[in-house]
């Protein structure tokens, strides 16, 4: 009789534990729970959709963050990663064009020009991408923000101040889409 409530309760436990690890879901697209990038540990903040003209679904986006850091930090130096599942196919000329306008649309002209460069270099980074395709941003204070793109880093570049320009893209008080910044940076 004690084994079957030993056994019960490593059930339960079982089941609850895979229920609190169940990845996120929006518009079909899965997204995990929590990110490891080497020793850091990231937990899904929010996600949310890019909508163009109401109806039209541009991509599926999740943004993560640091163990200790709460959505108002979210362009400090804290660790956080973005992940965006597209659903069109796009080249990589236009994720960088647009890379380019929502950092000027977010940082300050003086800012802008002391990053052309960095940006520059992140922008070779893209490639086109297909239907289905996922790019990841991920940034580690001290060591930089690495580009990947369905799971194969594409390359890294250091500066925190790059960092926050570039996930002001989506984060920033003149973000991509107000919608998609809230989902993204609702706790729970």
């Amino acid at each position: 009789m004690r084994l079957h409530k030993l056994l019960a309760l490593v059930v339960g436990a079982t089941y609850l534990s895979v229920q609190t690890a169940r990845a996120a879901e929006i518009e079909g697209v899965q997204f995990a729970d929590r990110y490891r990038w080497q020793e850091t540990e990231l937990r899904l903040n929010g996600v949310g959709v890019l909508r163009y003209r109401v109806f039209i679904k541009g991509y599926a986006a999740a943004f993560y963050l640091g163990e200790q850091a709460a959505p108002s930090q979210a362009l400090d130096r804290v660790p956080r990663r973005l992940e965006i599942e597209y659903f069109w196919s796009i080249p990589a000329e236009r994720l960088s064009e647009a890379m380019f306008a929502g950092i000027a649309r977010n940082v300050d002209a003086r800012t802008f020009e002391s990053l052309k460069q960095t940006i520059q270099q992140f922008s070779t980074l893209y490639e086109d991408v297909e239907p289905g395709d996922r790019y990841a941003i991920t940034y580690i204070p001290g060591v930089g923000t690495e580009l990947a793109l369905n799971g194969e880093p594409k390359g890294l570049i250091e500066g925190d101040d790059f960092s926050a320009a570039l996930f002001s893209i989506w984060l920033g008080e003149k973000a991509l889409d107000a919608a998609l910044r809230e989902r993204l940076l609702a706790a729970g």
